[in-house]
C-alpha cells in the first residue's frame, strides 16, 4: 500500500473507532440496555426508528473520512508549515497544553455558532444543513450525521484554530475527542444534568441536551455548540428553553429539583 494511502487510511480507521466507542457507548447503555430505566430522562416521548439510525451512522462515516483528509493535509504536508503546530511540547510551558485545549472550545463555539446561523439561512438549509435536520429526534449517532458539504465547514474549524494560536497534535487529539464527547451528550435524547446543575452558575453559561435537542425538535434558535454565552447575546436563544429543562427535570427529579419557570 502507498504510505500516504496508509497513513490516511489509519488516521480514518482512528477517526471512525473513536466515533463507534464515543456514540456507541451512550446509545448502547441509554438506547438498549437501560432504556426503560431512564424514560424520565427521554426529552422527546416518540422513539427515531432503526433507518434514522443507520442514515446517521453512514453520513457520519462520510463525515470521519472528510475529518480524515483535513487531518492529515494540516498535520502531514507541508501544508503545517504554515500553520502554529508545534511538535516538541519543550516548545511552549506546561499550561500552554490545557490553556490552547479550552482556547480550542471557546474559538470552535464561537465558529460553529456564526456558520451554524450561515447554514439556517434558507438558500444553504436545504442544500446541506437539512440532512442533519432529518434527525428531529436525535440519537447519538448523528454526532457527526452531516451533507458532504457540510461536512468540509464542520471540520475546517481546525484550520482556523491551527492558524491563529499554537497547538500540539496532542491538544489537537484531545480538542476532537472532548468535541465529539460534548456533540454526542447534545444528540443524546435524554437529559443526565444533575439535579444541583440548574442552582449552578454553570447553568447559566453551558448548554444541554435539552438545549440542543430543540434545536433540532424546532429548527430554529439554540444555535450554539458548547455554551449559551452566543444564543443569549444575540437573542436567539429559544425563549421556552429555560421552561423545557425545568419541566424535564421536574419528569426526573419531581419539582423540588431547583427553580422553575413559570
Amino acid at each position: 500500500m502507498h504510505p500516504i494511502l496508509h497513513l490516511v487510511t489509519r488516521i480514518f480507521a482512528f477517526t471512525a473507532v473513536r466515533y463507534f466507542i464515543l456514540a456507541g457507548i451512550p446509545f448502547t447503555f441509554f438506547y438498549i440496555m437501560a432504556r426503560t430505566r431512564f424514560v424520565r430522562n427521554k426529552i422527546q416521548h416518540r422513539q427515531a426508528l432503526r433507518k434514522d439510525f443507520q442514515r446517521e451512522i453512514l453520513y457520519s462515516l462520510q463525515s470521519a473520512l472528510v475529518f480524515t483528509i483535513i487531518s492529515y493535509i494540516l498535520l502531514f504536508t507541508p501544508v503545517t508549515k504554515y500553520t502554529l503546530i508545534y511538535r516538541r511540547l519543550s516548545d511552549y510551558p506546561a499550561w500552554w497544553l490545557p490553556t490552547s485545549a479550552l482556547l480550542c472550545l471557546i474559538i470552535h463555539d464561537t465558529y460553529f455558532y456564526w456558520m451554524h446561523r450561515l447554514l439556517h439561512h434558507k438558500r444553504l438549509f436545504r442544500l446541506t444543513h437539512l440532512l442533519h435536520h432529518r434527525s428531529t429526534n436525535p440519537s447519538p449517532w448523528a454526532s457527526y450525521s452531516f451533507h458532504f458539504i457540510e461536512s468540509w465547514t464542520e471540520g475546517a474549524v481546525l484550520l482556523v484554530i491551527v492558524l491563529i494560536i499554537p497547538v500540539h497534535p496532542l491538544t489537537i487529539a484531545f480538542f476532537t475527542i472532548t468535541s465529539l464527547i460534548i456533540n454526542v451528550y447534545g444528540h443524546l435524547g435524554y437529559e443526565i444534568m444533575p439535579r444541583s446543575f440548574r442552582r449552578s452558575f454553570l447553568f447559566e453559561i453551558l448548554n444541554t441536551s435539552v438545549h440542543h435537542n430543540m434545536h433540532h425538535s424546532r429548527f430554529k434558535g439554540n444555535y450554539g455548540l458548547y455554551f449559551r454565552i452566543w444564543d443569549r447575546f444575540m437573542g436567539t436563544e429559544h425563549p421556552d428553553y429555560v421552561k423545557e429543562y425545568d419541566r424535564i427535570q421536574a419528569q426526573r427529579f419531581g419539582n423540588e429539583c431547583g427553580p422553575l419557570s413559570s
